[in-house]
């Protein structure tokens, strides 16, 4: 029974995060909106399990890190407003993770579509 409250707060604080996340930040909705559009058609193209499976995928790990980054900005904010170097790496490094997650998301979709296109027969 204590598991199942402990389940249950746990999930009211990951919808709060998600919720504080759409709020506040438009690279999120943006992501969530591309999201909107991928999964479905990941799910109508003809391609096989596993394809649909990276396919999918490769769209939440974008959405993943976004969040992942939203906290880590979210952490330095709070410790200080002011300038520090360190502040930009951890926050650079984020973007980073960001971009890269957005870079393999374009490659999987860009190799499965490709072949799909040209090698479909």
């Amino acid at each position: 029974m204590k598991a199942l409250l402990h389940l249950r707060k746990a999930f009211g604080f990951s919808l709060q995060g998600l919720r504080d996340t759409m709020h506040h930040e438009m690279a999120f909705r943006i992501e969530l909106t591309v999201a909107a559009i991928l999964i479905p058609t990941a799910l109508i193209l003809p391609v096989s399990l596993i394809l649909r499976i990276l396919l999918i995928s490769s769209v939440f790990l974008v959405l993943i890190v976004e969040l992942l980054n939203t906290g880590i900005e979210a952490v330095v904010n709070r410790i200080s407003t002011e300038q520090h170097p360190l502040s930009g790496r951890a926050k650079d490094a984020g973007s980073a993770a960001v971009f890269l997650s957005a870079v393999n998301m374009g490659i999987v979709w860009g190799i499965i579509l490709f072949d799909l296109i040209f090698n479909y027969s």
